[in-house]
């Protein structure tokens, strides 16, 4: 019986969203120097806020989002990080390298989420 109730419960919420999400949207390429240094471009809060209003059906813990993202012609697969209240992008070395990205320029971006 209980199965059932969570059946009919997540059907009824998850029905209520899209498939996926998908944004677009520039932002600041940023190092984080701990570590284990790391690029990444803050997501914008509006973008944050939609991510957050899902963030519940796709996060498999501590915060993260899976997402598909491309810059220019590449793309890849990563997840987001919760980071003041935000979403970071990771971005990995093979693709700033390929979009010839430095630290400091402004690179639009695009994320798919599935729901």
């Amino acid at each position: 019986m209980w199965f059932g109730f969570c059946h009919v419960w997540s059907t009824t919420l998850v029905g209520s969203y899209p498939d996926r999400m998908d944004l677009e949207f520039s932002g600041t390429l940023w190092l984080w120097k701990g570590p284990s240094p790391w690029h990444f471009i803050t997501v914008p809060e509006e973008e944050c806020d939609q991510i957050e209003a899902t963030s519940a059906f796709v996060t498999y813990g501590w915060g993260m989002i899976p997402v598909k993202a491309q810059i220019g012609e590449t793309g890849w697969k990563t997840s987001l990080y919760p980071k003041d209240g935000r979403y970071i992008v990771p971005v990995k070395a093979s693709v700033r390298k390929a979009e010839g990205l430095e630290v400091g320029d402004l690179v639009a971006v695009r994320l798919a989420v599935d729901i």
